[in-house]
């Protein structure tokens, strides 16, 4: 059997941008995406605590120690600028390794989006 178990999670991010042009996707913060072990392309889901819209999308990374957080396309319209975000990925794992898995979690600075 194989479940579905939480990978990463950066927790509590704070909205910096929202790019109705932009073809779709989330940018991150390269630093944020290394530390919660997310990749380039990889799918995410977005829980935004000030409206309770969750969302998937893939994410592209943004600058390193930039504290960006930006929804580009479609996904602008679900978060505006100061909204504070829930990154989640999961992964699919064998029923016993998934037991003694450990994600990889992240907590920012809620004010800056930065790691120290």
């Amino acid at each position: 059997m194989q479940v579905h178990v939480v990978k990463s999670k950066i927790h509590r991010v704070k909205v910096t941008g929202a790019d109705l042009n932009y073809i779709g996707s989330i940018t991150i913060d390269e630093d944020l995406m290394e530390a919660a072990n997310i990749i380039e392309g990889e799918k995410v889901q977005i829980v935004n605590n000030n409206n309770g819209e969750r969302l998937e999308t893939y994410v592209i990374p943004g600058p390193r120690n930039s504290g960006e957080i930006t929804l580009n396309g479609a996904a602008a319209r679900k978060v505006a600028k100061g909204d504070i975000l829930i990154l989640i990925t999961y992964a699919i794992m064998d029923f016993e390794e998934a037991k003694t898995f450990k994600p990889s979690l992240v907590f920012p600075n809620e004010e800056t989006n930065l790691l120290s």
